[in-house]
């Protein structure tokens, strides 16, 4: 089994501090399956991602948009 698959299934069996998991969890209990787009799981993925790896994203500056929101 490869590091990857590995991480995967120790989130799964982990309970969870991360609060989009958590969200996934609460929506998809209100969206069926079958409503579910093509992109479900790797939008839900990128969003866990985003709150465990905290990082700056390059292409802020880019936008034109500033660290401050504002």
């Amino acid at each position: 089994m490869t590091g990857g698959i590995r991480d995967i299934l120790d989130r799964l069996r982990a309970p969870d501090g991360n609060v989009v998991a958590r969200a996934r969890r609460m929506v998809e209990a209100h969206v069926p399956e079958e409503r579910r787009g093509p992109g479900w799981d790797r939008h839900w993925r990128e969003l866990e991602a985003y709150l465990q790896y905290p990082g700056r994203w390059s292409g802020r500056e880019e936008l034109g948009e500033r660290d401050d929101d504002g």
